[in-house]
């Protein structure tokens, strides 16, 4: 198989990967041509990929337009599940506007950059002034309701139509974020089977193939509170899962040749 990736360090290991700077993707047009699928292409690159070379992508353009933007994330989650998304408002950044997110959400209460990951961009609202500071510094109102939880969120991670992985990130200081890169620690025991069936019926209906969900438990009720398309590798390795394989699996079993499929073997792992 032919694979070009534009991010090697998401494709370390995998056999017959070639590596192509994204910004040289028309220098190299004739291997993007030649691929049988490219891996992980920047945001500005899906369009003409698909549309204009029309090669298989991985991860899903929609794993990768949706995963861009937090605004646009949240608005396909509305379509497939509401019940389980916090209540959100997006709205553009005006006067009138700020005035009625003031008049609807109590503090504290939470509001996002539409852009950014690992926790960074996430802030819980206490007064008028954190509110302010927010404003100033956005074009796109993203706030949404602040959910009492147990210090801890459930990580989903999928590759292709599959749980790899689950595991809960707790903190112990009464932290509103429990990213591992913001200090929360893993957990792997009694993962709800229940809510990562729910997860990968989500993910399947959105098509996204590649992503780590995070998942919040309110008053019992679970909520879906964002993905992560180039999530964070701990809770896997730390497993002694190799994300490499599962991606090469699938596409082996997803991405259509001419020619027989080469033995399906565990990549050798890279120290």
């Amino acid at each position: 198989m032919k694979i070009v990736t534009f991010n090697p360090f998401r494709t370390i290991g995998i056999p017959g990967v070639k590596y192509i700077k994204p910004e040289h993707s028309f220098r190299e047009i004739n291997s993007l041509k030649e691929a049988d699928v490219l891996l992980f292409p920047e945001n500005w690159q899906t369009t003409f990929l698909a549309y204009g070379i029309k090669k298989p992508i991985f991860p899903s353009i929609e794993s990768i337009q949706l995963g861009f933007s937090k605004i646009e994330m949240t608005r396909a989650l509305w379509s497939v599940c509401p019940e389980y998304v916090p209540y959100t408002e997006i709205l553009a950044n005006t006067e009138i506007n700020r005035t009625t997110i003031l008049a609807t959400f109590p503090f504290p209460f939470v509001v996002k950059e539409a852009r950014n990951s690992m926790g960074n961009g996430v802030y819980l609202i206490n007064n008028l002034q954190d509110f302010q500071l927010y404003t100033d510094k956005v074009d796109t109102l993203y706030v949404q309701e602040y959910l009492p939880n147990d210090d801890k969120d459930l990580r989903i991670c999928i590759v292709g139509n599959e749980i790899v992985t689950a595991y809960w990130r707790t903190v112990s200081n009464g932290s509103f974020l429990h990213n591992v890169a913001q200090g929360g620690v893993l957990c792997f025991d009694f993962i709800p089977d229940d809510v990562c069936k729910m997860v990968l019926d989500v993910a399947k209906s959105l098509n996204i193939n590649h992503a780590g969900f995070d998942v919040i438990f309110s008053n019992g009720k679970p909520y879906i509170i964002e993905f992560n398309v180039l999530f964070g590798n701990q809770g896997i390795s730390a497993q002694g899962i190799s994300i490499e394989n599962k991606i090469y699996e699938y596409l082996l079993n997803t991405i259509n040749r001419p020619y027989p499929t080469a033995p399906l073997t565990p990549l050798k792992s890279i120290s």
